[in-house]
């Protein structure tokens, strides 16, 4: 039986976003130095690096121009989304980075095989983190890092307060829960990295901020798009957290919260550089 992270009673876990093209659309735009700035100063020109989770690659080209000695992994357990990763890789002009198929439970690569180990925004998605966690360490040659960031759902807070956004964020909660994640992920981290057996652990956090004409158009309209398409519309109906009107109301309240000139949305994230004994 999988170790459990929590009390849930699911046996598996759900990506509950899919691919829809509002996904991807908020995945593509992240790069590196937004999304993996606690890790930057420790890579080196040289670094062979295990990018999981990669979806579109943008983050993925972005550490592979950072290491122009050394190769990066990107690796999705979703075929399609790799073909619009490799795609980013060619755009930018990126010949060090390969992108494969696989499963962070079960890395298909011998022990010790990279000097980096990374995942952004993935360990939320997962049943069994600290197995994970476990895996991502055993592909790491001793002395390397593993690099984990994730966010923390009912940590993210806004301006003004749009009443919409609070049944969006308890909504997304349950949601998350019921597919066997847990969306408050970044708080957990270290406790989980310290079950999966790694010691020399440094936490920290990190923030995005929307704000601006510009910006809180992107992101209002983002969420308003991601909170309609499926499959996450169909877990929030199927498993009976609201109804299609209630999923339109609270596309109507990003709507809202992105017309006001002082909107202000912050999340928060959780993150670990591991060195590994």
């Amino acid at each position: 039986m999988p170790e459990r992270h929590d009390e849930r009673n699911t046996a598996s876990a759900v990506y509950i976003h899919g691919h829809h093209e509002s996904v991807l659309r908020s995945h593509g735009r992240r790069r590196a130095a937004d999304s993996a700035a606690y890790l930057l100063p420790s890579l080196e020109p040289h670094h062979r690096i295990l990018d999981i989770g990669c979806g579109p690659g943008s983050i993925t080209a972005d550490l592979a121009a950072l290491v122009p000695h050394g190769r990066v992994t990107g690796l999705d357990a979703a075929p399609d989304v790799l073909a619009t990763a490799r795609a980013t890789a060619r755009e930018r002009g990126v010949s060090n980075a390969d992108f494969t198929v696989g499963d962070v439970r079960a890395l298909d690569f011998p022990d010790g095989s990279f000097d980096v180990v990374h995942a952004h925004q993935v360990l939320q998605y997962l049943d069994d983190p600290v197995a994970a966690l476990r895996e991502m360490r055993r592909v790491c040659r001793p002395g390397g890092i593993v690099a984990v960031r994730d966010v923390v759902y009912t940590a993210m807070t806004w301006y003004p307060r749009v009443p919409g956004l609070d049944d969006w964020q308890r909504l997304y909660v349950d949601v998350a829960r019921a597919g066997g994640g847990e969306p408050d992920a970044g708080s957990r981290l270290l406790a989980w990295a310290r079950r999966a057996g790694l010691t020399d652990v440094t936490a920290t956090a990190g923030a995005w901020c929307w704000t601006g004409a510009e910006q809180r158009a992107w992101w209002s309209g983002l969420w308003a798009d991601r909170t309609r398409s499926d499959p996450y519309a169909r877990h929030a109906i199927e498993g009976g957290h609201t109804d299609r009107a209630g999923l339109e109301t609270i596309a109507a309240a990003w709507h809202e919260w992105g017309r006001h000139e002082d909107a202000w949305f912050s999340v928060l994230h959780g993150e670990l550089l591991c060195r590994v004994n």
